[in-house]
């Protein structure tokens, strides 16, 4: 099961001196109001197998603008585990941008962090786009190091405040909108992706946090159809014209097996043997064409978060609510990609409309192929440059040719060349960047393309990646 939820406890109050102690064993509350069950400065942490008494932890940082560097007021924060789940409320910044958030992490016997924690943020705020988005992924807090501080009452509280805790936001080329704002009521609301729907595509979005609050900004005037998607909850839609602070959407199935499915397929081809991927749905209301990406509701993955990618033939994934989908196949950093000649069956962009329960298929199977390998700017991460780089890719042995191509945050063409030459000799193609003038703080990807040519025919081979290629230019 993708989701662990916390067993309900008794509220039984104990004397300050009988409460465990640090890396004792606990039972949660069963309710935010309830009595501390640890001893005064500890909290009760999940394990491995079961719950115990330890040291707060705090992520702190800053939201700022990614061009200007400016801090920006009354941005909201969210941190996400490694399934796409909140593990706090939303904080909201202060006039220097600054926030912190009180995070439920999973500890090792000893009461420390676990090693294997992993967890994202999520940021937005008014006439920004959100973070994650566009070309620029999710990327995992470093929280190897925390410092102890202490509190007003010396209590221990560890707090990770890093250069990955800073979130830059990209300001919108078109600023204002309404903001839209309320709460999933559900028994386990957090993690709903949020949309404002009914207006231009890709539609505004945000993702409720732990006890379900919501806010979308940017909200374009006029009717709006708010829904919620994420997998294992079906949500009665809400209507709303322009601004609104108090809107609610209800639960009506919270049962994945009462929900439907979505099933297919893929192929495999041309790749190593032993290489797996996996399949990801997007609602189509937020999906973005010039990107060919969108947010994925907590869930609705194949396999299931946060497993590792392992689909090389048929593929399911349950508790989808009822709604227009993308599917997208090979989406993560996996050496795959879904493959790029359109001259053949199965590598079509594909719909799925999802009924209330019962199964959808996925009409075609998808052809997937193993992709150029990006080796810089951006082999793994966003990358920083401070001129104009040189982009380098694995050569394809096959090719003719190459067509390269670079996009900004928002999926608009910025410089392309169709006829690069193949390389002999070298395991690495490498294209100075020439187009025009890259603006500061703008987040860029570059696409390379391998092209076979033959008398009757033109069939673009492979391609790199969806998620790498990222820079960032920072003189």
């Amino acid at each position: 099961m993708w989701l662990v939820v916390a067993p309900a406890c008794k509220d039984e109050e104990l004397d300050a001196s009988e409460k465990p102690g640090a890396a004792e064993a606990c039972e949660p509350a069963a309710s935010a109001d309830a009595d501390n069950p640890c001893a005064d400065g500890l909290v009760c942490e999940p394990t491995a197998d079961g719950y115990l008494c330890a040291a707060p932890i705090e992520l702190r940082g800053q939201v700022i603008d990614a061009q200007t560097q400016a801090a920006i007021e009354g941005a909201l924060v969210t941190a996400l585990d490694e399934t796409g789940m909140p593990i706090s409320d939303a904080a909201r910044t202060d006039a220097d941008g600054h926030y912190e958030l009180s995070v439920r992490a999973r500890r090792d016997p000893q009461g420390e962090l676990a090693s294997d924690v992993r967890w994202t943020l999520f940021g937005a705020a008014q006439d920004y786009a959100p973070f994650p988005g566009g070309v620029r992924s999710p990327l995992p807090v470093d929280a190897s190091a925390p410092t102890d501080e202490h509190g007003e009452h010396d209590e221990t509280i560890h707090v990770i405040d890093n250069a990955t805790t800073v979130v830059a936001l990209l300001p919108l080329p078109s600023a204002g909108g309404a903001i839209v704002s309320g709460r999933v009521d559900a028994d386990l609301p957090g993690g709903t992706l949020v949309v404002a729907e009914g207006g231009p595509a890709p539609a505004p979005y945000t993702i409720a946090d732990a006890s379900g609050a919501f806010v979308i900004f940017n909200v374009p005037a006029g009717t709006t159809t708010v829904r919620g998607y994420r997998r294992g909850l079906a949500l009665e839609a809400a209507t709303v014209s322009g601004a609104a602070d108090d809107v609610v959407l209800t639960a009506t199935v919270q049962d994945e097996a009462q929900m439907a499915a979505v099933s297919g397929s893929i192929n495999i081809v041309n790749a190593a043997g032993g290489l797996a991927s996996s399949v990801v749905l997007v609602p189509k209301s937020v999906f973005d064409p010039a990107l060919e990406r969108g947010p994925v509701p907590a869930g609705l993955r194949a396999p299931a978060p946060p497993e590792a990618p392992s689909v090389s033939g048929a593929f399911s994934i349950p508790g989808v609510p009822a709604g227009d989908y993308q599917v997208l196949a090979a989406f993560e950093n996996d050496t795959l990609v879904r493959d790029p000649d359109t001259g053949i069956a199965g590598t079509d962009l594909q719909e799925v409309t999802v009924p209330a329960s019962g199964t959808a298929q996925v009409a075609e199977s998808f052809k997937v192929t193993e992709a150029l390998a990006v080796l810089g700017p951006g082999a793994e991460l966003p990358e920083a440059v401070a001129a104009p780089p040189t982009l380098r890719w694995a050569d394809d042995s096959s090719e003719d040719r190459y067509e390269l191509r670079v996009i900004d945050a928002f999926g608009t063409l910025v410089w392309e060349v169709l006829d690069v030459p193949g390389v002999s000799g070298s395991d690495a193609v490498e294209v100075a960047y020439a187009g025009p003038a890259l603006e500061p703080g703008m987040y860029y990807q570059f696409r390379a393309t391998s092209i076979r040519e033959t008398p009757n025919k033109t069939s673009p081979i492979s391609r790199t990646e969806d998620l790498r290629g990222v820079f960032v230019f920072q003189p």
